[in-house]
């Protein structure tokens, strides 16, 4: 079993004596960041060739991994990120496999480090049925935190590319955004993803 084998909410839910909580906005006062003259281009060169291609791989390429790799240009490449890396903690649990993205609030780029903070999952289409592997790769980051006594709530994201569903984990309490995102709302979007780090690093200032 690994992360992929997790089909339904309740299944992982059960699995790891989790409660979830669908009831809040979790973001809405996350104050926008600016986006940066070279990710306003490639998003637009890249939307309408993932949009034609229409494909898992096309989208993480085209349109997730440039999102992401903004985040590390916000916080001056103090942000880890890991692309479609292993990510076993625990075989027995099911908690291992690949993961599609990782961020982390380590520098280091060769190996995961503490304090992973945030996971993304990429689906060509379906965000529902992407969320119970999302929330079985947070519990496995919670995990590896806590191995290094490192406590800190676990931030997740199912998305298409062009819509984000955004989660957060804290102890054994799961909230799934209201609220759903979308890629033409860059700013918004990257102030979701930088608001786990800003306690880590400074955030860029363009000015």
């Amino acid at each position: 079993m690994s992360y992929r084998d997790f089909k339904s909410i309740p299944e992982v839910c059960n699995r790891f004596e989790l409660n979830i909580d669908e009831s809040q906005n979790l973001f809405t006062d996350i104050a926008p960041v600016e986006v940066s003259e070279l990710l306003q281009q490639i998003l637009k060169r890249n939307i309408p060739l993932a949009n034609a291609i229409n494909t898992e791989k096309a989208r993480s390429e085209l349109l997730i991994a440039p999102t992401l790799l903004e985040i590390r240009e916000i916080f001056h490449n103090e942000v880890g990120f890991f692309s479609g890396s292993e990510f076993t903690i625990d075989s027995e649990l099911g908690l291992n496999g690949y993961c599609d993205f990782i961020l982390t609030a380590s520098r280091e780029i060769y190996e995961i480090h503490r304090p992973v903070v945030t996971l993304v999952e990429a689906k060509n289409e379906n965000i529902k049925g992407g969320l119970a592997q999302c929330i079985a790769e947070m519990v496995a980051a919670q995990r590896f935190n806590e191995r290094e006594n490192v406590n800190l709530p676990i931030f997740g994201a199912v998305t298409t590319g062009l819509i984000w569903q955004f989660l957060r984990l804290e102890g054994v309490l799961v909230w799934i955004d209201l609220q759903e995102y979308y890629i033409r709302d860059t700013a918004k979007l990257l102030g979701i993803l930088s608001h786990p780090f800003q306690e880590y690093f400074p955030v860029r200032n363009d000015n």
